[in-house]
């Protein structure tokens, strides 16, 4: 019988890409978390990590193992929610993280609604970032995160996490009260192309969505500011320094004397927000009353 801990030092091996960050993420030393890995090999006669440089790799049996052992720990995590089903009402501790959008939108008021509806229910939260969430996930620090789809995170097949499409969020078009488009409630992209824009510097992910939905328009906006924060890009627009393209669900926080405008037609651009969790959580009683309301209020805010 091989020892089930030594499976998960291998898996987040796999996951981060190095002993070292392996070892980071469950608290060992690398010497420690090395150890593990060369212990389980020889309970299973075979190699599985070996030398690339200054570096280790895993061998192609250690990479058989790990469809395996993500199987294993999927079971796992379903054979602990069948067991916290058996009472069916949600209780104990339910941990939930999403970056600040998902955060203010939706997962603050989601807590709310379940402290009030299942008081034997101890809601905790946590802000991060969508690539920080896949790693509380990973780790077992959350149950539950809000991200948003992008092309460097886990592929939706990905073995470790269920990942399922909660709400598309439409990006607006934000313009001056005083603008001549503000009398409309909705506007083609096209209409916008003479304007001066206001978009994310470069690295930031909004940047490349705006970029490209210009370029799908048939035009290269003018680029005239640049800001990371919407509340930020918001303050600009009702300055009268440009236009910008803002998430529905992106909160415009004091912000006075600017219009939202619908975009119609296309392109339209949007972001995606998934829910995640490992895979077989969603078999927990808190978890589905979570999705639930989460639905429900997701729903409720885009429309």
């Amino acid at each position: 019988m091989i020892d089930l801990r030594r499976l998960r030092v291998l898996r987040a091996v796999a996951y981060y890409g190095t002993v070292t960050a392996a070892a980071e993420s469950l608290h060992l030393t690398a010497s420690a978390a090395s150890q593990q890995i060369r212990q389980l090999g020889r309970e299973l006669d075979v190699r599985l990590l070996e030398p690339q440089g200054r570096r280790v790799r895993l061998t192609q049996a250690a990479r058989g193992l790990l469809a395996h052992a993500d199987a294993i720990e999927a079971r796992w995590e379903l054979a602990e929610s069948e067991l916290h089903a058996l009472d069916g009402e949600p209780v104990g501790e339910l941990r939930m993280a999403g970056f600040p959008s998902a955060m203010c939108r939706l997962l603050t008021p989601v807590a709310g609604a379940l402290r009030a509806e299942y008081p034997r229910l101890d809601v905790r939260l946590r802000e991060a970032e969508p690539a920080d969430c896949y790693d509380l996930l990973f780790n077992g620090e959350t149950d539950l995160a809000v991200v948003e789809a992008s092309a460097d995170a886990p592929a939706r097949g990905d073995r470790r996490f269920e990942q399922q499409t909660l709400i598309e969020d439409p990006f607006d078009l934000v313009v001056p009260e005083d603008h001549p488009l503000a009398a409309r409630t909705a506007v083609r992209l096209t209409e916008a192309a003479e304007e001066r824009w206001i978009i994310g510097p470069p690295g930031v992910w909004s940047r490349q969505r705006v970029l490209a939905a210009c370029s799908a328009a048939g035009f290269g906006p003018n680029v005239t500011h640049e800001a990371c924060d919407f509340t930020v890009t918001g303050v600009m627009v009702s300055h009268g320094l440009g236009v910008a393209l803002i998430p529905r669900l992106a909160q415009l926080s004091g912000v006075p004397s600017v219009r939202r405008l619908r975009i119609t037609g296309t392109p339209c651009p949007s972001r995606t927000f998934l829910t995640v969790t490992r895979r077989g959580g969603t078999g927990s009683p808190a978890v589905r009353a979570a999705l639930d309301v989460l639905r429900v209020r997701a729903k409720e805010t885009v429309g």
